[in-house]
C-alpha cells in the first residue's frame, strides 16, 4: 500500500493537529483539519489552510460529534483517520467503526481490540500480574468477601509500612461506579471493615454490585512512562527510552516532562536508578509483545522512594509529550525522531524497517506545557485575551503552539487553557535546566480578560520546578 495515495483526516484540534499536519507533509500525504466555529482563529485552522488550501479545514459543531466526522472524511476523500489525544483517541467504538464502516479508513492508531483490552484497568492488571509484570499492590477484580477484602487490606497496610510511607492509605472503590463516585479512603485497619460493608451497601443500592476493589494509595512516588511503538502486524515493538512526569497540578494534571525518567550519571538516587529504567522498559515491552500492540502507545509507571516499580496503566494513543522522547532519540544516527510520522507511517501499512540497535539516545530534553492557569489558586483556568506570544528563536528550543503571534487571540472558554508546549534540548540535565530556565525568563506572554485584569499563566511554577527535576 503506498503512503502517497492516501488522505488523512485529522480529527483533532490545536498544537496535535499542527504536529499531524507537519507529519503528513512529511510523508508527501494530503490531510484535512476540522475546527469548531470556537476555534475559527486556531492556528491549527490557519496551518492546515496554508499548506493544504483553502478546502483543508472544514467546520464541524463538535469535536465529540463522529457523525459529522466521518461524513468531513467522506466528502473531503479521506482514507485513515488520526484521532490525536483525547476526544476520540482511545474510544474503542469509535475506531471499530473507522474501520468496519461501508467505506472503511484506516485508523492511526491500536486497534480497537487492542484499545479495549488494555482501556480497562481491571483487564490490563490482570494481564501485567500473569506476565509477572509488577502492578500496584490491590485486588483486581471486585472484591465481595468481607473476609477476603480484610486480608487484602492488611497486606496493603503491611506493604505501605514496608515502604516507609509516612501516609498510610487505602482506597475502596465500587467497581461499578465511575465519576469518582463510590470511593471511600481509610486510613486505618480498625475502621476498614466499616467502611467496607458502608460502601458495599451503596455500591448495591446505587449501581445494583455490591463489588468493591481495594487498591494501594501512594502518595510519595515518580512518575515514569516508556514510549513503545509496535508496526502494523503487532510483531516488532521498540522502545523510544522513558519519560519522567512528576510535576503535575493539584488535579495531577502533568505540567513538565523530562526524557529519559532519571539521570544516574548525574544525580544520586537511594536505589539503583538505570536497573528501574532497564525493567520498566523490559516489562513494558513483555505486555506490546504479549497483546500484539500495533501503533504508538505509552506505558505509565509509578516509582518508590525505595526504587519499586509499579504499572499503573496503557494509554493507547499518542501522548502529548512525546515530543521530548523524539528529541533525545535517533534511528541510524538520525534524529530527532518524529514519532507522529512513524506512527502514521506504520499504520499505513509501512514496515517498521529498523529495530531497537538502530536505535540510539542522546541527551536530556525538557517538555513545558505553557498554560493559562492561577498555579496559586488551585490551578484555577484563566480566561481572557492573549495580546503578546513571543520566544527567542533557539537552536535548542522548540515551540508548539496553536495561539497566533501577530494577532490577539481570544481563548475559548470551551477548551482547557493551554497554550504551548515548549522542548527544550540539552546535552545533559544542568544544560537542559539552564536552557530550560532561559527560555522561561525570556518569554513574552501577556494579555488581559474582560475585567481588565492582566494574565495569570503558570510560567513562574514551572521555573521553581525546573531547580529540582529527576531529584527523587
Amino acid at each position: 500500500m503506498s503512503a502517497k495515495r492516501h488522505k488523512v483526516l485529522v480529527a483533532n484540534r490545536g498544537e496535535i493537529a499542527i504536529r499531524i499536519i507537519n507529519a503528513c507533509r512529511k510523508l508527501g500525504l494530503d490531510f484535512v483539519a476540522v475546527h469548531t466555529k470556537e476555534d475559527e482563529f486556531s492556528g491549527h485552522v490557519r496551518h492546515a489552510r496554508k499548506h493544504g488550501g483553502d478546502k483543508a479545514a472544514y467546520q464541524v459543531a463538535s469535536y465529540h460529534d463522529a457523525n459529522e466526522l466521518l461524513a468531513v472524511a467522506d466528502d473531503a476523500g479521506a482514507t485513515a483517520v488520526h484521532p490525536g489525544y483525547g476526544f476520540f483517541a482511545e474510544d474503542f467504538r469509535f475506531a471499530r467503526r473507522v474501520v468496519k464502516r461501508d467505506r472503511p479508513l484506516v485508523w492511526i492508531g491500536p486497534s480497537w481490540q487492542v484499545i479495549r483490552e488494555l482501556g480497562d484497568k481491571i483487564n490490563t492488571k490482570r494481564l501485567a500480574r500473569r506476565l509477572n509484570v509488577p502492578t500496584v499492590p490491590g485486588s483486581d477484580r471486585p472484591i465481595y468477601d468481607e473476609m477476603e477484602a480484610e486480608e487484602i487490606g492488611e497486606s496493603l497496610f503491611a506493604f505501605q509500612a514496608d515502604q516507609g510511607f509516612e501516609r498510610h492509605l487505602v482506597l475502596l472503590k465500587a467497581s461499578a461506579g465511575g465519576g469518582g463516585m463510590g470511593i471511600e479512603e481509610v486510613e486505618r485497619m480498625d475502621t476498614f471493615r466499616s467502611t467496607y460493608r458502608r460502601l458495599r451497601n451503596y455500591a448495591k443500592r446505587q449501581f445494583q454490585d455490591s463489588g468493591v476493589l481495594i487498591e494501594q494509595r501512594i502518595f510519595d512516588f515518580n512518575h515514569l512512562e516508556v514510549q513503545i511503538l509496535g508496526d502494523k502486524a503487532g510483531t516488532s515493538h521498540i522502545h523510544f527510552a522513558t519519560r519522567n512526569c512528576t510535576v503535575q497540578s493539584t488535579g495531577r494534571q502533568k505540567r513538565i516532562e523530562v526524557a529519559p525518567g532519571f539521570t544516574p550519571k548525574e544525580l544520586s538516587y537511594g536505589f539503583d536508578a538505570a536497573k528501574v529504567l532497564a525493567d520498566i522498559t523490559e516489562y513494558s515491552l513483555r505486555i506490546a509483545k504479549e497483546v500484539g500492540y500495533n501503533s504508538v502507545g505509552t506505558w505509565e509507571w509509578i516509582v518508590t522512594p525505595k526504587g519499586d516499580p509499579f504499572l499503573m496503566e496503557v494509554n493507547t494513543r499518542i501522548q502529548v509529550e512525546n515530543g521530548i522522547s523524539g528529541a533525545i532519540s535517533s534511528i541510524n544516527g538520525e534524529g530527532p525522531v518524529d514519532l507522529i510520522k512513524e506512527q502514521i507511517r506504520c499504520a499505513l501499512g509501512e514496515p517498521l524497517g529498523y529495530s531497537q540497535e538502530n536505535v540510539t539516545f542522546d541527551g536530556v530534553s525538557i517538555e513545558y506545557r505553557i498554560i493559562a492557569e492561577d498555579p496559586d489558586n488551585r490551578f484555577t483556568p484563566w480566561v481572557g485575551r492573549i495580546d503578546r506570544f513571543a520566544w527567542a528563536d533557539l537552536p535548542w528550543l522548540s515551540v508548539l503552539t496553536h495561539v497566533p503571534t501577530d494577532v490577539a487571540y481570544e481563548i475559548p472558554t470551551e477548551f482547557d487553557p493551554n497554550l504551548a508546549l515548549a522542548i527544550v534540548k540539552g546535552k545533559d540535565l544542568a544544560e537542559a535546566k539552564a536552557r530550560g530556565v532561559e527560555f522561561l525568563d525570556s518569554l513574552v506572554l501577556e494579555g488581559v480578560d474582560k475585567a481588565g485584569q492582566p494574565l495569570r499563566s503558570n510560567v513562574s511554577f514551572l521555573r521553581d520546578k525546573t531547580a529540582n527535576l529527576l531529584e527523587f
